[in-house]
């Protein structure tokens, strides 16, 4: 019996070989289907051309207050800037798996310290949130600092511009899945990259960004990005998405 096994695997094994040998040029490992669909880069600060604008630097119909009714932050200089105590706006469109990008900026006049100063955020499906504050040469807690995934990931660095100045979040998104019984199988991971910077490099979310209390875990399915209304008037600027 051994004997044939052994005989079975060096048959295997030669006919490997004699299929590489026969490889003599370079069109056998060439694939040719499927072909990448064309998706045109944006040009002088302009999104790509499968991007799905948010934010333009007019247009709010992208986005509602928890009620549904229209947004009460203001609009002026192509920013988008929060009205203290007016709430949270959410994008009318749900998400999962995405491609983010914005830019925000925290007032140049620099108010209060620690998460008293700049403080905002961007919430994936409503539920995850990458911080932002003004933490130039401003101390809180490193998982709460901007470009923290809050009360769970230290950003790598601290990557953030002085207060006033426009900053930049790139974002990859991955959602996370349940199953037919609502247990998560798959966490959601995130990539962050601030003005340029690496800060989250594919980092596991464990679950909802809470303030007090650990994460928690209720399946669901797309939902809305959220940006905070901290009391801070925290401005952004340039808002797109794309599906993954």
């Amino acid at each position: 019996m051994f004997k044939h096994i052994t005989l079975l695997f060096a048959g295997i094994l030669l006919a490997t070989i004699s299929f590489a040998q026969q490889i003599t040029t370079p069109e056998p490992t060439e694939v040719w289907e499927p072909v990448p669909r064309v998706v045109t880069p944006g040009m002088n600060n302009l999104p790509p051309s499968d991007a799905i604008v948010l934010f333009d630097g007019k247009n709010t119909n992208e986005w509602k207050h928890e009620d549904g009714s229209d947004i009460k932050w203001k609009v002026e200089d192509g920013a988008l800037t929060v009205t203290p105590g007016s709430g949270d706006i959410s994008t009318r469109q749900t998400f999962g798996d995405l491609q983010l990008h914005l830019e925000w900026r925290t007032p140049a006049a620099v108010k209060g310290e620690g998460q008293g100063r700049g403080n905002s955020g961007v919430f994936l499906q409503s539920r995850y949130e990458v911080q932002v504050l003004d933490n130039y040469q401003n101390k809180t807690y490193p998982n709460g600092q901007a470009g923290s995934i809050y009360k769970q990931s230290i950003p790598l660095v601290n990557a953030c511009r002085p207060p006033g100045e426009w900053q930049t979040y790139d974002i990859i998104y991955t959602a996370p899945r349940f199953n037919a019984d609502g247990v998560k199988v798959a966490s959601a991971h995130v990539t962050v990259i601030q003005n340029g910077i690496l800060v989250q490099n594919n980092t596991e979310i464990k679950g909802t960004s809470e303030y007090i209390g650990l994460p928690k875990n209720i399946a669901h399915g797309d939902d809305s990005l959220k940006l905070q209304d901290h009391s801070n008037p925290v401005s952004y600027r340039n808002i797109w998405v794309r599906k993954l």
